[in-house]
């Protein structure tokens, strides 16, 4: 039986068709009864040429050009029926205005940066593994993993001002420096060690008025840059004393600072750009002081010593320190170690050398000296010998002879009776007064190994004996020991006869044993360099400037 046709705007119409069939159902206690069932289709019957859907098309709106959409590709969509070839066609209905974009065509989301990795990785912006308690990645790459922070949970404000609260009382913050420039543990042992060692042997004076901590020391408690000199001064000697990588590391740190603190100097930058009306405060002058004695006690030989001891000529030369008790001992200080560099060095001339250079008249009290020879004249005579030396070397190179012309034997003897007439201010059979009297024998010493031949001498012997004499007057544990490096190595340059060399040793490892300064052992080289020399009849024995210069060394005997 058919149905109406119902009737659709496209072109075609629905049908409706029925059948009917009958269904026998089994019962025990009648007969069989037929029952009727029925069933209904729907079908579709197209009146139009083709069987393609036209969809109805909308008009877009005005936006539509501003987005270009592009034209959609209609996919079939799938149905049981599709095994049988049969291609169901997409329903009708509106068109998406935006369709959703294929999942193929979308690109992946932007990934966050994870906020569950560990504290190390986090801070140094790598990719952490999330491996607990400690990620295999900072394992593998050698760095502490300082693990996970702990998990945060939402709380209000209230909560969160009362836990501030709490924890700035519970971590308290750490105190600032007290003194800038000790830092750590570490540099408060080279403070210390700078106080009660370091101070006693580079001056005369062990506690009362020594110039290191009644000077240096308080000006260093306001200056940062003099302060890692002292510290860097004292790891040094530390160092020298005892093999330590700790110390090492920690006045190399010292000495990079005060470095940096130096050349940060506003006058010190004006003095190095040429400005000579630049005014460099007291613990800057001192600083450069400072650094001299380091390559003293670390025994540098590459004569990383000059820079500070040009800085400090040209200051003592341009400038005065309103600190008339600081004045005196910069200028001590740097004439004894200038003079004693002049002693072993080809190019050096010290600053007594120059004719427009005159003592200060302030350098007139030996007894309150720092050092010795500087206020009582005799640096002024040995500044004399090395000129002559200079003479005598430029003849020998030039093959002019004699060596030692009527002129330079005519200063050298004018130098020789000075000292005869030398008269020590110290107070007599006192260890200053020995202690200078032994600057005076070396002195003439000097003057003879100067001017007369190198070779066995007499006269050369009996002065080796009694500055020999004057040595063993001196306790190997005086303060006298800060300042017997230099006359006992121009005493070893005189030494030809050997039954005297035993007791300059048994002296060098005395004084080695007292300062335990980085210079003596290359000191003592030398010595025995000439001493060798002096048994193969060799006659340069006598240049033992020459001798540093060809083991390519440069430092100070001092």
């Amino acid at each position: 039986m058919f149905g109406p046709a119902l009737p659709h705007h496209g072109g075609g119409r629905f049908s409706i068709s029925s059948s009917a069939s009958s269904h026998t159902s089994p019962s025990s206690s009648e007969s069989p009864r037929q029952t009727p069932t029925f069933s209904l289709s729907l079908s579709y019957v197209s009146e139009s040429p083709s069987d393609e859907i036209v969809p109805k098309i909308e008009e877009l709106d005005d936006d539509a050009e501003e987005h270009k959409l592009l034209p959609i590709v209609e996919q079939p969509l799938p149905s049981p029926d599709a095994a049988n070839g049969a291609v169901v066609k997409r329903p009708r209905g509106r068109p998406r205005k935006h369709p959703i974009t294929s999942p193929t065509a979308m690109s992946k989301p932007p990934k966050g940066r994870s906020k569950t990795g560990c504290i190390t990785c986090r801070r140094r912006k790598k990719k952490c593994d999330e491996t607990k308690p400690h990620c295999i990645h900072c394992q593998k790459n050698n760095v502490h993993c300082e693990g996970y922070p702990p998990k945060e949970y939402w709380k209000s404000g209230k909560q969160r001002t009362t836990l501030v609260r709490r924890t700035s009382v519970e971590s308290p913050r750490d105190l600032p420096l007290l003194i800038e420039g000790v830092e750590c543990d570490l540099d408060r042992h080279f403070l210390n060690h700078f106080h009660y060692n370091v101070s006693r042997v580079l001056s005369l004076f062990t506690d009362q008025q020594n110039p290191f901590k009644e000077l240096l020391l308080p000006m260093a408690m306001r200056h940062k840059g003099l302060m890692h000199s002292l510290l860097c001064l004292s790891g040094s000697h530390l160092a020298s004393r005892e093999a330590n990588e700790a110390f090492e590391d920690r006045q190399h740190h010292h000495f990079q600072a005060a470095v940096t603190n130096l050349t940060a100097d506003k006058g010190m930058q004006r003095h190095i750009a040429g400005d000579e009306t630049a005014i460099i405060e007291d613990p800057t002058v001192a600083q450069t002081l400072v650094l001299c004695l380091k390559s003293i006690c670390a025994g540098e030989v590459n004569g990383s010593y000059r820079p500070h001891m040009d800085a400090a000529r040209h200051l003592i030369r341009t400038q005065h320190s309103p600190n008339e008790e600081f004045q005196n001992f910069l200028v001590e200080f740097f004439i004894y170690h200038d003079v004693a560099n002049s002693v072993t060095s080809l190019d050096r001339k010290s600053i007594l050398m120059m004719e427009d250079f005159q003592l200060p008249q302030f350098m007139i009290q030996p007894a309150a000296a720092t050092l010795l020879g500087v206020v009582d004249g005799l640096f002024g005579y040995i500044s004399k010998i090395r000129q002559l030396r200079d003479r005598i070397r430029y003849r020998r190179q030039n093959n002019l002879k004699p060596h030692v012309d009527y002129e330079i034997l005519s200063d050298a003897q004018i130098i020789d009776s000075a000292l005869r007439s030398w008269v020590c201010a110290q107070e007599p059979d006192s260890p200053r007064w020995i202690a200078s009297m032994l600057y005076r024998q070396c002195t003439w010493l000097y003057l003879h190994r100067t001017i007369l031949p190198s070779t066995p001498n007499e006269n050369l012997r009996l002065g080796v004996n009694e500055g020999l004499e004057y040595l063993q007057l001196l306790p190997h544990d005086s303060y006298t020991q800060s300042i017997l490096l230099m006359p006992l190595f121009l005493l070893g340059c005189s030494a030809f006869d050997e039954e005297q060399r035993p007791a300059i040793i048994d002296a060098f490892d005395g004084l080695q044993n007292y300062s335990a300064l980085g210079n003596i052992k290359y000191a003592r080289e030398i010595v025995e360099t000439v001493w060798r020399m002096m048994d193969a009849g060799d006659e340069e024995s006598w240049d033992w400037e020459t001798i540093i210069v060809n083991k390519g060394w440069d430092f100070l005997v001092t």
